[in-house]
């Protein structure tokens, strides 16, 4: 009697049993599967970036993790529907929660999709220097939320990306060849085109400035108590602060040896004695 009863015992929980192995089984199927295609789909996501020099790797890996964790969501709801678990519940309840977060971290989202449009369209890149939110520097790096720029006196600024994105960016580095803008004046009494002369030699002397395109100088106003040149020679990009900064003086140098008067704003007082 006891054996027979043993027995309905044993034949009364073999289903469930078989039906809870049958599960496992599945779902660790599902699992593995799943982790293998979530790890293939960042690998095939991160590998277009490889293949494409133009293409940000920030940006692809992101995409790429986007992708992989947007696939082990899924996995897991397969996995909690297989054991009976109500998976609808559980997507109305992650739903409710990512609309909160997102209302919480709007600003750090706006970073966000700025950051993936400065990556996709790429105004600048590292090592560009550039003028952007007011700051002007070297890029030193882009992620998704900020970029980093170094000042020339060696200070670190941290910009969102959302200030960035929507405003005026101004790429000093886009250009291989760039032109180097400066003003110079002389005064009403000395010749122009001595002036032009010590001018050219100046600039034709100088060993970073290009022949080609050839530099450009000449008369842009005629102003109260000068003459004024628009001087502007051309540069390989990463000599344009070099040019900038020493130009000017030699210049001056080379005026005051030629004897052309570089005039400077003078007061005429009147002195009226009323006895």
């Amino acid at each position: 009697m006891e054996q027979l009863i043993g027995k309905l015992d044993i034949n009364q929980y073999l289903p469930t049993a078989l039906d809870w192995a049958t599960n496992i089984l599945l779902a660790l199927i599902i699992l593995v599967i799943g982790v293998w295609i979530a790890g293939k789909a960042y690998k095939a996501v991160v590998g277009i970036a490889n293949k494409h020099e133009q293409l940000d790797d920030t940006l692809f890996r992101f995409f790429g993790s986007l992708a992989r964790y947007t696939i082990l969501a899924f996995v897991g709801i397969a996995v909690l529907n297989r054991f009976g678990v109500q998976t609808a519940s559980i997507i109305a309840l992650l739903g409710a929660a990512g609309l909160a977060i997102g209302l919480a971290l709007q600003g750090t989202l706006t970073n966000l999709a700025a950051g993936v449009m400065l990556l996709i369209f790429r105004p600048y890149k590292v090592n560009d220097f550039v003028e952007v939110a007011g700051k002007f520097g070297k890029v030193t790096e882009i992620d998704m939320f900020t970029t980093i720029l170094q000042t020339f006196d060696n200070q670190q600024i941290i910009i969102p990306n959302g200030k960035i994105w929507g405003e005026q960016i101004i790429n000093n580095s886009h250009h291989a060849i760039r032109g180097v803008d400066m003003r110079f004046g002389i005064a009403y009494g000395e010749s122009i085109d001595d002036a032009r002369k010590v001018i050219d030699k100046v600039l034709a002397d100088h060993p970073l400035i290009l022949s080609e395109p050839a530099p450009f100088v000449e008369v842009e106003t005629l102003n109260n108590s000068s003459v004024d040149f628009l001087v502007r020679p051309y540069c390989e990009g990463q000599h344009y602060f070099s040019i900038r900064y020493s130009i000017p003086e030699q210049i001056k140098k080379a005026l005051d040896d030629a004897n052309i008067e570089i005039p400077f704003p003078h007061r005429k007082v009147i002195v009226v004695n009323q006895n």
